[in-house]
């Protein structure tokens, strides 16, 4: 074999290893990090969750790598609880909430809904630049959050 048609196959090779371990084969390395950002809901289920007037009353989430801390808002009460992650293994602890009163029914339901998504958590994936979701045991997507600009 000619020595550049032998050094073709290599990089051939070394960008296959590459995107091996990538997630899903989308260029997303499984160790970027979701520390940081805040992550505000757009998707609970397959149910689009618009942003309401209000930001601080969005449901959001933010994980801080130093303390091993979940932060965040259920859209009427503040939550906070523990995470572990590894490689896309993702493990929320259990939720704690404030227990304010939600005037609007809808929210109050969306919030419980949203808190049961986070406790059935099991794994995530990266969407591109920005976009984080949540995966179920079985691979099915509870959440969908865009990175806070």
């Amino acid at each position: 074999m000619r020595p550049a048609a032998r050094r073709a196959l290599q990089a051939a090779a070394l960008s296959l290893a590459a995107l091996s371990l990538t997630a899903c084969g989308s260029g997303i390395s499984l160790d970027e990090p979701i520390e940081g950002p805040t992550w505000r809901l757009v998707l609970l289920g397959d149910q689009p969750v618009a942003p309401g007037e209000d930001p601080l009353r969005n449901p959001t989430m933010q994980f801080d790598r130093s303390s091993g801390r979940l932060s965040g808002s259920g859209g009427c009460n503040r939550m906070t609880g523990s995470y572990t992650r590894s490689g896309s293994q993702l493990r929320l602890g259990q939720i704690g909430a404030t227990r304010m009163a939600c005037g609007d029914p809808a929210r109050n339901t969306l919030e419980s809904q949203f808190f049961q998504a986070l406790q059935a958590t099991a794994s995530y994936r990266l969407q591109g630049p920005g976009r984080l979701a949540l995966l179920d045991a079985g691979g099915r997507t509870l959440a969908v959050f865009e990175a806070g600009r």
